[in-house]
């Protein structure tokens, strides 16, 4: 009997268990109806959404927050196809293959504004998505959308220098710091070229959406003079090495140095002082799209400011959205390095499209550099 009554133990404790891990295992993909703004419907059910954004780049479900792909399928029973990149260039290399067709792009300003001017993007009534009023108005009419005819800010941010505490001694307040042979073997930098080259260009008090070759030509020596100091050139594998320890300084986006600190605390974060890129990544409807309609719908449904937060609050950027930073709960609404006050701004420069020959001109010497 003991042994039976063992048994029939085993058995509930195994049960529990499993519906314990049932329970961690399922998705935040609700919405509490009262809390949107927005309208929605299931008109559209059935109907694909093909979506292509940066990797890491939405609020996924992970740790207990709002899976905003599945709210959305939830919400309108349109099936939303996810595919992700690593950087704008591999975006659009993709996107202009033809091999595949997409429904919405995320792209960075200047690749916005290189899509707009070869007539890649579909023009998008803002009149007509109702959350537009909530994204703040100092990101309207930014230089690359002028008539906000062709995007909608998703999120905003600055290029910062993290580095590890326990590798580098003092602070650091330089990109030159990049470059320093003391830390050579722990020092990774971006594997794409407008970003990388952007460093090198700040150091050489470039503009860096220079036209002239001699420019790139200087910018890329320093490129060729920093690798032998390098460990790697890494897009999201910084994540693992910083956040590991595996290595003491890596440039990269603020709001991603926020989510790596939350692993490892040792790590720091700064503007240097010769300036740094700001930009604005947001939400396109690509021409050859097949879904326009629900694009649309899921393009309002990102400015839901329940949305929003979570993908504020998950990824750790800076909002455009007014109804996020404002929100009594919003956990980094006085964080200084998303919202640093004015008199702490850095300097700061945007990437602009440049003309095709000056593409062409400093991705030729990027082949170079990598292969230094």
């Amino acid at each position: 009997m003991k042994r039976v009554l063992s048994f029939l133990v085993l058995c509930a404790m195994l049960c529990a268990l499993l519906l314990s891990a049932s329970s961690c295992g399922e998705r935040n993909d609700t919405i509490d109806p009262a809390l949107l703004k927005g309208e929605y419907n299931q008109e559209l059910a059935g109907t694909t959404l093909k979506v292509y954004n940066w990797g890491e780049y939405i609020s996924d479900g992970a740790e207990g927050s709002l899976d905003v792909n599945a709210a959305f399928e939830k919400l309108t029973g349109i099936e939303v196809v996810y595919e992700t990149y690593d950087d704008n260039e591999t975006m659009y290399s993709n996107l202009v293959s033809g091999a595949n067709y997409y429904d919405i792009l995320i792209p960075s300003d200047y690749m916005i504004e290189r899509l707009i001017r070869e007539e890649r993007l579909e023009q998008v009534d803002v009149a007509s998505l109702s959350n537009y009023q909530y994204i703040d108005d100092q990101y309207k009419n930014l230089y690359f959308d002028p008539d906000n005819a062709y995007s909608v800010p998703y999120n905003v941010g600055m290029v910062g220098l993290i580095y590890n505490t326990t590798m580098v001694e003092g602070t650091i307040d330089s990109w030159e710091a990049l470059w320093d042979e003391t830390y050579s073997g722990n020092i990774l930098t971006f594997n794409n070229p407008r970003d990388a080259f952007a460093l090198a260009q700040l150091i050489l008090g470039q503009d860096v959406n220079t036209t002239d070759h001699a420019d790139w030509d200087a910018a890329a020596e320093l490129l060729k003079e920093q690798s032998p100091v390098l460990q790697d050139r890494v897009m999201d594998e910084v994540f693992n090495k910083m956040e590991g320890g595996n290595a003491a300084l890596a440039p990269y986006y603020a709001g991603d140095y926020l989510l790596m600190k939350e692993n490892n605390p040792d790590l720091a974060f700064v503007y240097p002082k010769e300036g740094v890129n700001i930009f604005c990544d947001s939400v396109c409807i690509p021409k050859g799209c097949q879904n326009y309609d629900a694009a649309v719908l899921y393009m309002n449904f990102l400015m839901e400011p329940e949305v929003a937060l979570a993908n504020a609050e998950a990824l750790c950027y800076a909002s455009p959205n007014t109804e996020v930073v404002s929100h009594e709960d919003y956990t980094y609404k006085d964080n200084e390095i998303l919202y640093p006050a004015e008199e702490d701004m850095p300097k700061v420069q945007w990437f602009h499209d440049l003309d095709a020959e000056t593409v062409e001109y400093y991705e030729t010497l990027w082949v170079d550099v990598i292969n230094s």
